[in-house]
């Protein structure tokens, strides 16, 4: 059986101990059953609520927007958003307003 690269530094040195696979590069110690269920992109709102693909959210605050009219306002909903990998970490359409990439931090789970 081959065990899984080190998610943490990638080494390919990972050896078991009990449960645990374990990296001597850095230490690191993972649990291989919980790893799988963490693949894929994951956030949190400002509230440390875990977010889903699909999810509702709201903005809580005013959020100005470059290049547009006008800002998005606290409160504005956001329906069915997709979690990306990278900083802007949120891709959805805003009614009105288009397609947009926000932060996890600027919006909470209704």
């Amino acid at each position: 059986m081959s065990l899984p690269n080190c998610p943490k530094c990638q080494s390919e040195y990972v050896y078991e101990d009990g449960l645990l696979l374990v990296c001597p590069e850095c230490a690191y110690e993972w649990n291989p059953a919980d790893a799988e269920e963490d693949e894929g992109a994951i956030a949190v709102d400002a509230n440390g609520n875990k977010l889903a693909d699909g999810d509702t959210v709201s903005l809580i605050k005013d959020l100005k927007v470059k290049g547009a009219p006008k800002d998005l306002k606290q409160g504005t909903r956001v329906k069915n958003i997709r979690l990306v990998e990278g900083d802007h970490n949120i891709d959805c359409k805003i009614d009105g307003f288009g397609a947009m990439k926000l932060k996890s931090e600027f919006v909470k789970k209704l």
